[in-house]
């Protein structure tokens, strides 16, 4: 049995299974998927998992250097593009977080920096079902305060928490998830 939230999607399954709770310490994954997240505000993951490959097209698979250098004119492209979520902030966001990293990562390791939201282990969650599981945590709302303070976009305390759960800062596979046995 899996968490509540996968439901019979196979993309879903396999996120779920093979990605979902895992600690990630790359750089630019941990980049593409704080982007992700963003892209998410207001709709449901399952329809950003569907667009992940698109994204990682237009935005150069995430690499953060070509992405900071990326320029209006081309957000006003991938506009006009209908596998990506439209919404003008949002792609604007990445750009803007790509600059931002870049800027952080001259004073620190973007690893590090993020990771010690967790003190630099994966904090294992309890819950019987998935409901039980908050949205947000005073850690997510730390995280997303200090993202925004050094120019984040898109990161507010929810897709904070969301993301730490992505990229195993926090993993919550439930207590029926066949997962759940083998956290962090």
């Amino acid at each position: 049995m899996r968490c509540e939230w996968v439901d019979s999607d196979l993309d879903m399954i396999d996120y779920h299974d093979k990605e979902w709770g895992k600690p990630v310490y790359d750089v630019q994954k941990l980049f593409e998927m704080l982007c992700l997240e963003g892209m998410q505000a207001g709709l449901s993951w399952k329809t950003v998992l569907k667009k992940r490959d698109f994204y990682r097209q237009a935005f150069y698979d995430f690499d953060i250097e070509k992405v900071a250098m990326m320029h209006e004119k081309q957000i006003d492209h991938l506009m006009q593009n209908k596998n990506l979520i439209r919404n003008r902030l949002k792609l604007l966001s990445i750009i803007n977080n790509a600059r931002a990293w870049q800027q952080l990562s001259q004073k620190q390791s973007m690893v590090d920096a993020l990771w010690q939201f967790v003190d630099h282990k994966t904090q294992v969650g309890d819950y019987a079902v998935y409901h039980d599981i908050p949205s947000a945590t005073h850690v997510s709302k730390s995280m997303s305060i200090w993202l925004k303070k050094n120019g984040f976009k898109f990161v507010g305390e929810v897709i904070c928490y969301a993301f730490m759960q992505a990229v195993g800062m926090v993993n919550n596979h439930t207590r029926k998830c066949y997962l759940y046995h083998c956290k962090a």
